[in-house]
């Protein structure tokens, strides 16, 4: 299900209701130059290629070249991994007042306090 141009409570209620029956939920919006996009999409499961690091082995044991490591491209590994994602009425209902929340608010940028 997305969402655009949906008042708060709208979004809620659908994102509420997707959540229960495991659908995939998006909403966003733009006002002028600031927007947002957000997703619930339940418990998500996907697999990740990662390139292998094989460490070089020039002979040289001393020294800034021992240290390096070699990314050989040609081989890669497939990593399954699952995320959570949390509801929308979690996510606005974050409590900023917290020992937590100082920590979370360096890595939260200014523009979810103006759609707020």
């Amino acid at each position: 299900v997305c969402l655009t141009c949906c008042p708060r409570e709208l979004m809620l209620k659908i994102n509420q209701i997707c959540h229960q029956n495991h659908v995939k939920f998006f909403t966003g919006d733009v006002f002028g130059y600031h927007g947002y996009m957000f997703a619930d999409l339940g418990e998500h499961e996907f697999v990740e290629e990662k390139t292998k690091v094989a460490k070089v082995t020039s002979g040289v044991e001393d020294g800034p070249e021992a240290k390096k490591a070699k990314i050989d491209s040609s081989e890669t590994t497939m990593v399954k991994k699952r995320v959570v994602f949390c509801r929308l009425r979690e996510a606005l209902g974050v409590d900023w007042s917290g020992e937590k929340a100082a920590a979370a608010l360096k890595r939260t940028a200014p523009d979810y306090f103006l759609l707020q």
